[in-house]
């Protein structure tokens, strides 16, 4: 293009057009390495290493390709240009994987016959999709695109953990639970989180959270392994490693972010769609958690052992069906008096406390009351109802937010004060037994 054309000398035939130019050895070793993956099937490649979703995006974004067409080596360049992005992004779970390597050095090949050069627009498998593989909503677009289905958006679920302890399970099951000690909340093959309680006052069955570690396992290229740890008064805005996110500095697909010093922390794991929110409030600490349902199920049998998946054990509950507050036998105390020597509420007055933050009288409004007739400790109504922005963040589904005790099953009509009163104080008496 562009150049003059050569001289001939007389009588010789006239040119003939040039041909396509030939491929080089390396070229041609792409070639048969293409027809090889494509024919080979999942069993001879790491399970992780997905070179083979990186050459069929090459071959569907160059199958069209007319090469006697203007613009052939400008669409070809930034094609192959994606192709070695691609190619970039998997070097470490590709090393020693013979197909990968073939397709990197039939790559440098081509592009050097193309003088395509190594900066410069890319091609995308989808013209109106910029797939980011570190972005979890990213995958599920693409998902939705190929091929031209729809596919239904994904599913997110909610896992809180508050207060003496009261857990709201990925199932929005509601819990409250003594499991006292070191307790798995969440476990799978992308995230685990264990908590670990302690008795809020000597001679109760009632816990609180006073640590918190969550483990962000290595993903790709996305990230590294991360560990994060809290304790009661060190809510630390970093990693255990000093660092504040996972993943290339520039699109930071695993970041921690600070919203009130010592106080309240977030995290936005963007490669696996999941968002945790942790604060501490008086000496105890609080989580909430949001999650794609399809990550949250991707653990092995042996991992069943998950309060956000599938609760409390039996023997550590200390509610009846998640409903609060509980009737029971017993000895009761007068609906005046105080429920515990620590506690300086009675009904009524803890009642008026937790209205001044909740007005709609939902198991978060139930939750406070409880937790202030057992420990007399104000901090525990900002807990419950900073448990409820929580939810009201993260929840995918607003009609889902409030849970109310139920009528049947052990609960407790809503509407009946009384009957909420006497299981409350009785519900004090076995906490205490």
């Amino acid at each position: 293009m562009g150049r003059a054309a050569p001289s001939r000398s007389p009588g010789a035939e006239p040119p003939r057009r040039r041909g396509p130019r030939r491929p080089s050895l390396a070229a041609l070793g792409l070639v048969a390495a293409l027809g090889l993956l494509l024919g080979s099937g999942d069993c001879q490649l790491q399970t992780s290493c997905r070179i083979q979703k990186c050459t069929t995006d090459f071959v569907s974004l160059t199958s069209h390709l007319n090469s006697a067409l203007e613009g052939f080596d400008l669409e070809f360049c930034k094609a192959l240009r994606a192709y070695s992005a691609c190619t970039y992004r998997n070097s470490k779970v590709c090393r020693g994987n013979l197909v990968y390597h073939s397709a990197v050095l039939g790559i440098s090949d081509l592009m050097s016959q193309r003088n395509c050069s190594k900066d410069g627009p890319t091609s995308s498998t989808n013209p109106e999709l910029s797939h980011d593989p570190c972005n979890y909503s990213g995958h599920t677009e693409a998902r939705k695109h190929q091929g031209g289905e729809k596919t239904p958006p994904p599913t997110y679920l909610f896992c809180g953990l508050f207060g003496d302890p009261h857990l709201r399970t990925f199932k929005d099951r509601f819990q409250t639970c003594k499991v006292e000690g070191a307790w798995p909340l969440i476990d799978n093959n992308y995230l685990s989180v264990q908590v670990t309680n302690v008795p809020v006052v000597p001679g109760s069955s009632a816990t609180a959270t006073n640590k918190i570690t969550i483990i962000f396992k290595s993903y790709q290229d996305c990230t590294d392994q991360k560990v994060y740890q809290a304790v009661t008064d060190d809510l630390p805005a970093a990693f255990v490693d000093g660092t504040t996110s996972g993943g290339d500095g520039n699109t930071k697909s695993l970041q921690i972010v600070e919203k009130v010093s010592g106080k309240y922390i977030e995290m936005h794991a963007r490669y696996i769609g999941t968002t945790v929110y942790i604060r501490q409030l008086g000496h105890y600490l609080t989580l909430a958690i949001r999650m794609p349902q399809e990550l949250v199920m991707a653990y092995e049998e042996s991992q069943d052992l998950q309060l956000c998946v599938n609760g409390c054990p039996s023997s550590e509950r200390i509610d009846d069906s998640g409903h609060l507050p509980l009737p029971v036998m017993g000895q009761l105390l007068p609906q005046s008096g105080a429920a515990h020597p620590w506690s300086v509420y009675t009904l009524e007055t803890a009642t008026a406390k937790c209205h001044e933050k909740m007005l709609v009288k939902d198991i978060y409004f139930y939750s406070c009351v409880f937790d202030l007739l057992t420990t007399g400790d104000a901090n525990f109504t900002a807990a419950a109802h900073s448990a409820l922005q929580d939810v009201e963040a993260l929840h995918p589904r607003k009609e889902h937010w409030h849970i109310f005790p139920s009528s049947g099953g052990g609960g407790v009509d809503k509407g009946s004060k009384f009957f909420v009163g006497i299981g409350l104080v009785c519900f004090i008496l076995v906490a205490f037994l």
